[in-house]
């Protein structure tokens, strides 16, 4: 499958570079000479610290990886003459916690205004500079041999990362730089030093990546060993014209979560809000079944694509997103506004700690590729009736024997109904999730009815005896 981020990335850093070529940052620009000689005193500068040199902080101590908010983002956000307090608040208002740049905001004046922006508003950003990081980590390789064709040396690096710091580090509302949308396997050394000088520079700040869809199991393995992510993203876009859905879809967020269970990272992922080329507009119940499988298989972040609608001279014949070029809300807006803030949110504060142990695809046949069956555990004895995805989740404390189970509707189109057999000599209590309330409704040790609308999910609590 093609994805959007293929054909509007290069496009994309076309546009940003060119628009930084001709208006670098002003702030970056006055401190230029000063950070190239500050770069000159640091380990990365003086010569060649290398990705194992650096501690790799733990996501629990990043923006919007730690905490205890489920991290809600855009890609797309409103242009650079769109860009007003009331474009943020209206972000905000609609649930979303961070905003990755783009949509021709391509020089960092632009950037520091946004960053001003999501500050009033109570967001976070991650900046796609394309004149400071993008020539670290994707125009140009890092390399000690200076004669290596389009590299950069690692003080050379550094100094760049120093001038993106120095420019928008005193916004509080600066969460981390966006590396590279979509690199392939060849940019993982360089992404490896990149994340290397950025975590030695600004351990506080978030390096992000995107990945493109695949259903190679090494690429992301790979990923995770080499690049040493703090968290794993990447895009696959489901809801395909006539209402095809993509046969992989399951395939590749199986492969994308053993290589975040593997690296002990969080995994991210977007969703689909519009129409394109062979893909269909999604309904608001399509919009949920997006997150609510994710979630199943164990996303710890969700990101919309796209907010703001990409203009028809980008080609791939874009259709409205939750936003319309000319800045109408769409029902999609309405949609996810009312998933973020009555949903997303309240689930998501309750998963994000835990680790997933366990996704099945139960009365479900064929199974789809990369889906496993289910079969009976020792707290789970049987789910009949209709096709759900179930995840399991565990507490990161070994010592507790209790069992998150999130049961998501299969079906975008219609309601299920569905029957989770507990087994009464290992389970000890049993609690539904009342996002409203935020707590978990006790019921009696025995079966749980599930009722769920199109696309919907619940969250099961089983407590050890």
């Amino acid at each position: 499958m093609q994805s959007p981020h293929q054909i509007l990335g290069p496009s994309r850093r076309s546009l940003l570079l060119g628009a930084g070529a001709t208006a670098l940052t002003a702030a970056a620009a006055s401190t230029a000479s000063a950070s190239t000689a500050a770069a000159s005193t640091t380990s990365a500068a003086a010569g060649g610290v290398g990705p194992a040199d650096v501690a790799v902080p733990s996501p629990d101590t990043l923006p919007l990886t730690g905490g205890s908010e489920f991290p809600i983002g855009l890609f797309w956000p409103p242009h650079p003459y769109a860009s007003t307090a009331e474009r943020f608040a209206e972000i905000k208002h609609a649930g979303f916690d961070f905003v990755i740049s783009g949509n021709y905001a391509g020089d960092g004046n632009i950037f520091q205004y946004q960053l001003g922006l999501a500050r009033d508003a109570g967001l976070q950003m991650l900046i796609s500079d394309d004149i400071q990081i993008r020539n670290m980590s994707r125009w140009f390789s890092i390399s000690d041999t200076t004669t290596d064709f389009l590299s950069v040396t690692p003080a050379e690096a550094s100094a760049l990362y120093i001038r993106a710091r120095d420019a928008y580090g005193p916004y509080s509302s600066l969460a981390g730089f966006n590396f590279y949308d979509e690199p392939g396997a060849g940019w993982f050394a360089t992404l490896a030093k990149a994340l290397a000088i950025s975590r030695e520079l600004a351990p506080q700040l978030l390096p992000y990546i995107n990945l493109l869809p695949s259903d190679d199991p090494s690429y992301y393995r790979n990923f995770v060993d080499v690049v040493k992510p703090s968290l794993i993203s990447f895009d696959r876009y489901p809801l395909l014209a006539a209402g095809q859905e993509d046969a992989n879809y399951f395939h590749n967020w199986a492969i994308v979560r053993d290589a975040a269970l593997h690296g002990d990272i969080p995994s991210w992922v977007y969703i689909q809000t519009l129409a394109y080329n062979n893909h269909r507009e999604p309904t608001a119940a399509e919009l949920l079944w997006q997150i609510n499988i994710s979630l199943a298989y164990g996303a710890k972040g969700i990101q919309y694509f796209t907010y703001w609608t990409p203009e028809a001279a980008r080609g791939e014949g874009f259709g409205p997103a939750l936003i319309t070029v000319d800045g109408k809300r769409t029902p999609r807006y309405d949609a996810a506004k009312q998933i973020n803030t009555t949903w997303l949110h309240q689930v998501g504060r309750e998963l994000k700690p835990l680790v997933s142990e366990s996704v099945v695809h139960a009365n479900e046949t064929p199974l789809p590729n990369g889906a496993v069956g289910f079969t009976p555990t020792n707290l789970v004895s049987g789910i009949s009736g209709n096709s759900v995805v179930v995840g399991t989740f565990r507490s990161r404390d070994a010592a507790s024997g209790d069992r998150w189970v999130l049961v998501a509707n299969r079906s975008h189109s219609a309601r299920a109904r569905a029957v989770v057999g507990v087994d009464d000599q290992t389970v000890g209590s049993v609690g539904v999730f009342q996002p409203a309330k935020q707590k978990y409704v006790s019921q009696r040790v025995g079966p749980v009815q599930v009722s769920l609308a199109p696309g919907a999910a619940t969250l099961i609590k089983l407590g050890a005896k």
